[in-house]
């Protein structure tokens, strides 16, 4: 006697009312028709026709703290020694308003003439604005109004 017998004898089990190998012998011998298709069938049936996707907009929010800032800086040189600052200011990415009413003929030209490398080489655009006013912008900032500019190629130039 097995300790398997001991446990069916303490629940009352008796080797007569319960043999495993019955048990299985009935399930062999009872077999159920299953129909082949039945699978298919069913799987056919349950097909859904979904409808088209629809877009959805999404919208970004975005902080302006986390925008770059933009910055202005306008100078008025005298001398052609003061180049090197305002090409770091372009080279900073930052727009600059040059004021040449101070400066000589000479000056201004020269000033013009090395800027205006700097812009370029930075992409960047030149702009007169007023007789001997220009704007220099970095290649990321656009300048509306262009067309009132050409007003003042028409009143003369600096030189």
């Amino acid at each position: 006697m097995g300790i398997f017998d001991k446990v069916k004898g303490a629940f009352g089990i008796d080797d007569e009312e319960f043999d495993d190998d019955e048990m299985m012998d009935e399930l062999d011998e009872e077999e159920v028709a299953v129909p082949e298709n039945t699978y298919k069938a069913d799987f056919t049936q349950n097909v859904v026709s979904t409808p088209a996707p629809v877009s959805v907009k999404k919208e970004k929010n975005v902080s302006l703290s986390s925008l770059p800032q933009l910055q202005v800086v306008l100078v008025k040189p005298e001398r052609f020694e003061e180049a090197s600052d305002i090409a770091d200011s372009l080279n900073a990415k930052k727009t600059v308003v040059l004021n040449l009413e101070s400066a000589s003929k000479e000056v201004a030209r020269r000033l013009v003439d090395f800027l205006s490398g700097v812009a370029y080489a930075n992409q960047g655009n030149v702009q007169k604005i007023a007789n001997s006013t220009f704007l220099i912008t970095p290649y990321n900032v656009d300048i509306s109004g262009i067309g009132l500019l050409d007003d003042i190629d028409t009143q003369g130039a600096l030189y």
